[in-house]
C-alpha cells in the first residue's frame, strides 16, 4: 500500500521560505508523476507544481521564479523550496503522485502552511 508523507509546513513571515518534503513508501519504482496541490479555505483545490521521474517540471504561473520542485528517485521523496512566500500563499499543501498528472491516485495528508505578519 503506498502512502505519502510529508512534512515541512509551518508559520512564516511574508518573504520568508519554507521547504515541504514528502516521502513515499510501499511502493518499489519511482512514481513517474509526484507534484504539490494546495488548497486555500473557500477555495478550490490548485495545482502548484509537478515533476516526473526524468525530471521534467511544470509550476503553476503564480508561483513561477519562486518555488522550486525537485526530486530524489531513490528515495521517492519530492520537495518543494517555497522562497518570497506571500500571504496569499497560506493554504494546506498537499503531496501527490501517480502515473500521469491525469492520474494521480496517491495523496498525503496535507500540511499546512501560513503566512502572515
Amino acid at each position: 500500500q503506498v502512502q505519502l508523507g510529508e512534512s515541512g509546513g509551518g508559520l512564516v513571515q511574508p518573504g520568508e521560505s519554507l521547504r515541504l518534503s514528502c516521502a513515499a513508501s510501499g511502493i518499489i519504482f519511482a512514481i513517474p508523476v509526484m507534484g504539490w496541490y494546495r488548497q486555500a479555505p473557500g477555495k478550490e483545490r490548485e495545482l502548484v507544481a509537478i515533476i516526473t521521474s526524468g525530471g521534467t517540471t511544470n509550476y503553476a504561473d503564480f508561483v513561477k521564479g519562486r518555488f522550486t520542485i525537485s526530486r530524489d528517485n531513490a528515495k521517492n521523496t519530492v520537495y518543494l523550496q517555497m522562497n518570497s512566500l506571500k500571504p496569499e500563499d497560506t493554504a494546506v499543501y498537499y503531496c501527490s503522485g501517480g502515473p500521469t498528472v491525469r492520474s494521480i491516485r496517491y495523496w498525503g495528508q496535507g500540511t499546512q502552511v501560513t503566512v502572515s505578519s
